[in-house]
């Protein structure tokens, strides 16, 4: 991790100058102070890389500035500068903590030394923080993909005889089917481990935000561009990126992955320079990617350069053998990150699942089964648990309420036109949302028996917001 920004505290004038026009020339930011306290002030105020400290000022000393330094930032790495060589004074400021310590007077070559020792200090515990995350996640990964069938037994065959290479991976599968826990197996079994894994999903950016996302951007190069910005190919850099939903990515930018693919470089937004870039791309797609081939909305060209290894996820309805796995699974881990008691499931309430058609696949099991979990108070789930959330023959519950809704916006409209209510420009969707919101969150306060902390993570808002809408929408609370 390269260094930035440099704060030169010392009492001496000379001193400071030579230190800042040194650093300054090598390309940092240098902040200078005269004293302990206002060193102290500035550190409080911003964020450094690396302090050179002398040990004796005014106000605080050196010594006791590092002791301040290690309770307010821990991380930051302080070198003490002193004129008294003597070894109490090097034994105190290591003791303190100190990463380095120089004895004045010293040519600038020490510096360059120290600076050197300061960056190798800092990239290899950013690799060591960076490798632990990454452990931690691989670990996740491999307990999080689920499934002994014959469909998901050839996935695992694949990841294992692609995931030693680059090969380009292209994932297709439904929505739900955990495609990005396969991409991140992928790289946490490679030899990109330790290394950044960066995902993106193509679909759920701004077109006009989604290639400065990518590829990055120079200062100035658009309104409110007012640094540089790094893209997700950059940070990526020997690693792997993940390029999620790729079909829904615009003609102009598919041509700049497919130069990235061909040339491995980007140019940020705004810029001239080409940047190397050494990442792995793994894209996944919920569409059928031939098919917009030949509809033109996807370059051919780029579909095959992504397309090296094909990995087909298939729906979770054509692989119902795993079903009882994945609720077992998600009945323990929604205990643990619920801290609810643990809960068993019935014969019934199995075939009621097994039975299911999964339109939101496996992350659409999950749903259910934290739902269930949260709103029964039975150490046993039956059938009746998941009734209300298993639409009967696997019809989205979006039909009944989007049917529900149209009939709602009708009413609202005849009274509108008819003038028996008034209605300002936008105003339905107001009036509409009120009529929705009520009895939506009256309803799931009721299931959960008033429990607003297990109503809000159902709901998925924060506590203190479904208390504000109690307020605001006039519910009467009750308690059993």
């Amino acid at each position: 991790m390269p260094l930035n920004r440099i704060l030169v505290a010392d009492d001496e004038e000379s001193m400071r100058w030579v230190l800042s026009k040194a650093l300054k020339r090598k390309g940092f930011n240098v902040d200078l102070a005269n004293d302990g306290r206002q060193a102290l002030a500035m550190i409080q105020e911003n964020s450094y890389d690396l302090a050179i400290l002398d040990i004796k000022m005014p106000g605080i000393s050196g010594l006791d500035l590092l002791d301040r330094v290690r309770e307010l930032k821990s991380d930051l790495l302080v070198v003490i500068m002193t004129a008294e060589a003597s070894m109490k004074n090097a034994v105190e400021a290591m003791k303190r903590g100190a990463y380095d310590y120089i004895t004045k007077p010293f040519d600038l070559d020490v510096i360059d030394a120290i600076i050197e020792k300061v960056e190798r200090a800092r990239e290899i515990a950013g690799q060591v923080t960076l490798l632990k995350h990454e452990l931690k996640d691989r670990y996740q990964v491999e307990k999080n993909i689920i499934g002994n069938s014959p469909a998901m037994r050839e996935v695992y065959k694949t990841i294992g005889k692609v995931a030693a290479s680059d090969v380009t991976i292209l994932i297709q599968g439904e929505s739900g089917t955990g495609k990005e826990l396969v991409a991140r197996a992928i790289h946490y079994n490679s030899g990109r481990l330790g290394k950044p894994f960066v995902a993106i999903n193509c679909a759920a950016i701004p077109r006009d935000l989604l290639e400065s996302e990518l590829f990055g951007s120079e200062k100035g190069a658009y309104t409110g561009a007012s640094e540089r910005k790094q893209g997700k190919f950059e940070q990526a850099h020997q690693g792997t990126i993940f390029l999620d939903e790729i079909g829904d990515m615009p003609l102009d930018l598919q041509a700049k992955i497919l130069r990235v693919l061909q040339e491995q470089e980007v140019t940020r937004i705004g810029g001239t320079q080409n940047i190397s870039v050494d990442v792995r791309i793994v894209a996944a797609t919920n569409q059928g990617l031939m098919e917009k081939v030949r509809s033109k909305e996807f370059r051919e060209d780029l579909y095959y350069r992504l397309n090296v290894v094909p990995i087909n996820l298939v729906p979770l309805r054509e692989r119902r053998e795993d079903i009882p796995d994945l609720v077992r699974y998600f009945l323990e881990r929604t205990s643990t990150e619920m801290d609810v008691s643990s809960k068993r499931i019935s014969d019934d309430g199995m075939a009621s699942l097994a039975s299911h058609s999964w339109p939101g696949n496996v992350r659409e099991l999950e749903n259910a089964i934290k739902r269930a979990v949260i709103l029964s108070n039975d150490p046993m789930l039956t059938a009746a648990d998941f009734e209300g959330l298993l639409p009967a023959g696997g019809t989205s519950v979006a039909v009944t309420q989007e049917t529900s809704l149209e009939a709602l916006v009708d009413m609202k409209l005849r009274a509108c036109l008819t003038g028996i209510e008034k209605l300002d420009k936008g105003n339905i969707h107001t009036m509409v949302l009120e009529q929705v919101e009520r009895p939506l969150l009256r309803y799931i306060l009721e299931k959960t028996r008033w429990n607003q902390v297990k109503a809000a993570d159902i709901l998925g808002i924060n506590r203190n917001t479904l208390r504000k809408k109690i307020h605001e929408l006039g519910i009467e609370l009750k308690r059993d």
